[in-house]
């Protein structure tokens, strides 16, 4: 008797990213705070444009909306879960397995960093992005775990999107 393999369906795959970011994610940020107690030892430089440091975001990219109050707080936990919610019917819907992985690496970032902002009020970042190159918004970044899978599944969608090529126009039936 052999055993067959069959890919796993485009559900499960996605599943399984957004597991796999939401799970490194949160024991990266568990390391981190409560193992490698990054508060007293930080800056710990890396390479001389990358340094690990702890940095509480409580607003979205780049600190916006970071002096906000217990309200508007709440007012951007129902945004990202509305917008998760959004990702997840998407990712259900996917009829390509890159594009289920690229929602699920998205989704896992994403209720990560939703997670620190119920826990702490703010996400944790780690990972200081730094040049004496005035090159834009990369100069001085900031970002963990979370941040890096969902830029990974947006690059993953516009690689398919650029690899996929046109697509069939839908039927009578189909409209």
């Amino acid at each position: 008797m052999f055993l067959t393999f069959s890919p796993p369906s485009p559900r499960a795959l996605g599943a399984v990213a957004a597991f796999i970011a939401l799970t490194l994610d949160q024991a990266h940020k568990f390391f981190m705070l409560n193992v490698f107690d990054i508060a007293q030892r930080q800056p710990v430089r890396l390479t001389s444009f990358l340094d690990v440091v702890l940095s509480w975001n409580k607003g979205v990219s780049y600190s916006l909306l970071a002096s906000q109050t217990a309200g508007t707080r709440l007012l951007l936990i129902l945004f990202q879960a509305s917008v998760v919610g959004c990702l997840v019917f998407w990712l259900w819907r996917a009829p390509r397995r890159l594009t289920a992985a690229a929602l699920g690496f998205v989704v896992g970032g994403a209720l990560g960093n939703v997670a620190d902002r119920l826990r702490f009020g703010a996400v944790a970042d780690f990972f200081f992005f730094h040049t004496a190159l005035p090159v834009g918004p990369l100069a001085n970044y900031v970002f963990n775990v979370a941040d890096a899978a969902i830029f990974l599944g947006v690059v993953l969608l516009l690689l398919e999107g650029v690899s996929a090529g046109p697509t069939a126009r839908p039927s009578a039936a189909e409209r």
